[in-house]
């Protein structure tokens, strides 16, 4: 994969000028050596690379070289990308490890400096990002931003850490992130005004419209769990200006099926200008982190995608930096070998760990909504049977089990509505944010097995159904795996299927889960700690009256 110089011809979509032209690009040394206008029989678009404006690339359970293998197909030439994940599994080293991995690969991840680790003191996380740790992240080259502050209430309530880390990123000239759900009027206004430029949060049209209003671009997100598309797409074309694209968590499956460009497919589908959703999530992103990816201009780094047509949009040829990474649905990206680390210290626990005695003639339980990282809260009489409160599938009342992995301590149980399982468990430590296990099911029995299978293998996700029992390692920090991507997004899309044919009605069950214990998202949630109302911010009782 060596840089050539060549020349390409076709229907040249130029993002900065703002039209669509028949020319031919010359490459040289990895950049655009010249454009010219002229007539080309080739039928084929040729635009700048597709970026991810926010992601964490650990949900896709795969390392940073992984993940490049499956996104180039695609035309994804670079990510802003939160390792966040990691961060609050291994602190710095972890998102150094980031860093450098993604440097094996030719593809063009931009880190951020993760701003809330942990994203709260109502859980434990592996690792603490305080002040200094933020500056020393802040000082290296390839961090380009802060990530996502969402730590809203701390900025509202002049907090003195969190300003002085915004402060850091205002003296490094680094843009910042933000992450404010549900935030409205003066206090958007006052988040805003604190140096905090994007949201990929907004799950109504109204706040999406308010915080743009004030200042503030918004990321349409459509992700494996947290889909936004069709609530938000017309600000496309309503504030062009102001919108990004990005798919905040994407698990192997979905990444091996697609990435930006479906939604670049949908917009287009949707009759939406054609140069207004390809500014979206190319010319935007750029200019608005100050990315060094290329927006197919003279000079630029050859980083551009070649299409069939503007309808289909089917990737056909990627180049990055002027090395052709992917063609006719083939990566030429090759696995790299990575040492795994972690941070895992628990031993197996027993069935008897996750009992609940009642305590009260109500539980209150957690209800998963369906495309949404928000939760709903219900109340309901229990199912008690020899004095343990227990799973009601009949009800789609699970228990719900929040296991600490870093130290030794009792789990959190609680319930939780929406998942549909009529048998069996699952688990994962793919958990939102602080990367304890989480599993959900049908019965103690399982559930214990479930989260047995994920601390024997030191991490991963898992899936029990009887006497059948399969678990998928992720031995990098307990989140992710250096094996070939494409086999890790079939050995996940079995497991998920697996999840559906137990009675999961979720469009994707372990994504879902992996957000039942993030705690800075509403309405209830469930810790290794207790119970948490994110209304109130504050821990409340499973059992009530």
């Amino acid at each position: 994969m060596e840089n050539t110089s060549f020349e390409i011809s076709g229907n040249i979509v130029d993002v900065v000028g703002k039209r669509v032209f028949r020319g031919i690009v010359q490459v040289g040394n990895g950049k655009i050596t010249g454009i010219r206008e002229a007539y080309t029989e080739n039928e084929e678009y040729i635009l700048p690379g597709l970026v991810d404006a926010h992601i964490h690339i650990e949900s896709s359970m795969l390392i940073p070289s992984e993940f490049a293998k499956l996104a180039v197909v695609h035309g994804t030439v670079g990510t802003v990308s939160d390792p966040h994940e990691i961060a609050n599994v291994l602190g710095v080293p972890g998102v150094k490890f980031m860093v450098e991995n993604g440097k094996r690969v030719p593809f063009k991840f931009n880190f951020g400096a993760p701003s809330c680790v942990p994203a709260t003191p109502f859980e434990t996380a592996g690792a603490s990002l305080g002040v200094k740790e933020i500056d020393e992240l802040l000082q290296m080259p390839e961090i380009r931003y802060l990530s996502e502050m969402m730590n809203f209430p701390g900025v509202l309530f002049d907090d003195a850490g969190v300003l002085e880390k915004l402060a850091l990123a205002k003296k490094a000239g680094k843009p910042v992130d933000g992450h404010a759900p549900g935030v409205h009027g003066e206090d958007a206004m006052k988040y805003i005004a604190a140096g905090i430029s994007t949201d990929h949060e907004c799950f109504t049209l109204e706040e999406a419209i308010e915080k743009i209003r004030y200042g503030m671009k918004v990321l349409i997100r459509e992700g494996s769990a947290a889909r936004n598309f069709e609530t938000l797409s017309s600000l496309i074309d309503d504030y062009p200006d102001m919108v990004m694209l990005c798919s905040d968590d994407k698990h192997p499956n979905d990444l091996a099926a697609g990435h930006i460009n479906l939604e670049v497919k949908r917009a287009l589908a949707k009759g939406y200008d054609m140069m207004n959703v390809l500014r979206c999530c190319t010319f935007n992103p750029v200019k608005h982190y100050g990315l060094e990816i290329g927006l197919l201009q003279k000079g630029d780094a050859a980083d551009f995608i070649v299409v069939d047509n503007l309808s289909e949009f089917n990737v056909l040829k990627t180049f990055i930096n002027g090395v052709l990474v992917a063609e006719g649905g083939k990566s030429m990206i090759h696995t790299v070998s990575e040492t795994p680390f972690n941070n895992f210290h628990v031993r197996p626990i027993l069935q008897s760990a996750i009992k609940l005695v009642p305590a009260g003639e109500q539980i209150r339980i957690q209800k998963a909504l369906e495309g949404q990282l928000i939760t709903d809260v219900m109340m309901e009489k229990p199912l008690v049977v020899e004095n343990n409160t227990v799973s009601d599938p009949r009800r789609d009342i699970l228990k719900i089990v929040v296991k600490n992995r870093y130290h030794e301590a009792p789990p959190a149980v609680g319930f939780i509505a929406g998942f549909g399982l009529k048998r069996g468990a699952l688990a994962s430590c793919v958990a939102h944010d602080s990367h304890n296990i989480v599993a959900v099911g049908a019965d103690d029995a399982s559930i214990t097995e479930a989260i047995n299978l994920v601390i024997a293998s030191t991490g991963g996700i898992s899936v029990v159904d009887g006497p059948e029992k399969i678990v998928l390692p992720l031995p990098f920090a307990g989140i992710m795996s250096g094996d070939d991507g494409y086999k890790v997004a079939q050995a996940y899309d079995s497991m998920d299927k697996k999840a559906k044919d137990m009675g999961s009605t979720l469009t994707a069950p372990y994504m879902t889960l992996s957000f039942m214990a993030l705690l800075v998202i509403p309405a209830l949630k469930l810790s290794d700690k207790g119970l948490f109302d994110g209304s109130r911010f504050a821990f409340t009782e499973v059992f009530e009256g």
